[in-house]
């Protein structure tokens, strides 16, 4: 059954018989001022050159042509057939440190921006880049947690990232030896996936960094990428807490915290992937380079059932009109009266 995208368009087919009618008109015109000066029969030997049909037969072309064009503009549909389509993509899960050295300032200065916003900048720009992967996250300070698990919905796991607060975390800590295990278990069982983890930490105060570089050798060796993203700078700087700084209870002086990025750099380097600090330019664009090096795999496959577009069709038909109108000349061609199609030929 035919059907199509934009049948608004179809009205333009009323100008077909309104075009008709104008040449009708000037037709009609042309006799009558044609008959000022004497009968059409007496004048025809002046003019060889003119034709009497071939002006009909242009405008039949061309019309036919415009009915063609309109027709497909206003895309005709033919039956339904189902068109399957695949999306390949890989597994990434982000662990995010939400410990409280993540509110310090990522520059280093006292005024500048926290640790913990360019993290979520960097990330949310990072899931709008992921075209067909799934996205899991983690959160982890003393302990793990996951926020959401393997999907494809970005809405939600930017959602869910906004969302984390580390002045809300009571158990602190930087537990990334806890945080890389639940990871590796986040992911789907089928071993053909490829898989990534994202690790975003200052890689400070770790409960156990043995354990941290074992967890990190195990996921490599499972065959999951393993890339660490640095924030803040390698200066101390103090933690804001409660409108002043947080204060060692034991010493009574502010805490300060500073980016290890040594020790950022040897948990990629265990895990088989990339450091890059999150105030570097170009550290998306690397991240991003690296995660393409993840083998890609089919994740999901859709049934769609699908219109048979027929414009082509009319297309073409119109292209093929309009070219014969080009090679069909207005005057009239000599070499054809020596055929009597449509008249008896005068017997002496």
């Amino acid at each position: 059954m035919l059907s199509f995208a934009y049948p608004a368009l179809l009205f333009l087919l009323l100008l077909i018989p309104a075009f008709l009618g104008l040449f009708c008109w000037a037709r009609y015109s042309r006799r009558k001022n044609l008959r000022k000066f004497g009968r059409p029969e007496s004048l025809a030997p002046l003019m060889p050159d003119v034709s009497p049909y071939k002006p009909a037969l242009k405008l039949s072309i061309r019309l036919f042509a415009l009915a063609c064009i309109i027709i497909a503009l206003a895309r005709p549909w033919g039956g339904l057939r189902d068109e399957k389509t695949e999306k390949e993509g890989i597994e990434v899960v982000i662990a995010v440190d939400a410990s409280n050295s993540m509110l310090a300032s990522a520059d280093g200065s006292d005024k500048g921006g926290d640790r913990m916003r360019l993290a979520k900048m960097m990330l949310e720009k990072l899931i709008n880049r992921l075209d067909n992967d799934r996205v899991g996250l983690i959160m982890y300070a003393g302990e793990a947690y996951t926020l959401i698990p393997v999907t494809n919905d970005y809405v939600s796991a930017k959602t869910f990232l906004n969302s984390i607060d580390p002045t809300q975390i009571t158990n602190q800590g930087t537990n990334i030896s806890q945080a890389l295990n639940m990871a590796v278990n986040s992911f789907s069982e089928d071993k053909n996936i490829g898989k990534a983890i994202i690790l975003i930490t200052d890689a400070e105060e770790l409960e156990d960094s043995n354990s941290v570089m074992e967890s990190a050798a195990m996921a490599a060796k499972n065959g999951i990428q393993l890339d660490v993203i640095g924030v803040g700078q390698p200066i101390p700087a103090k933690i804001p807490f409660n409108g002043s700084w947080l204060v060692d209870p034991e010493s009574g002086q502010p805490v300060e915290t500073a980016l290890n990025e040594d020790l950022a750099a040897e948990i990629a380097s265990a895990g088989k992937g990339i450091y890059v600090n999150a105030s570097n330019r170009d550290a998306l664009n690397e991240l991003e380079k690296q995660l393409d090096t993840v083998k890609k795999t089919a994740l999901e496959a859709n049934l769609y059932a699908v219109h048979e577009e027929l414009f082509p069709i009319f297309a073409w038909i119109a292209l093929v009109l309009l070219c014969v109108d080009i090679f069909i000349l207005d005057r009239r061609i000599l070499w054809l009266d020596r055929f009597t199609f449509f008249k008896k030929e005068d017997k002496k």
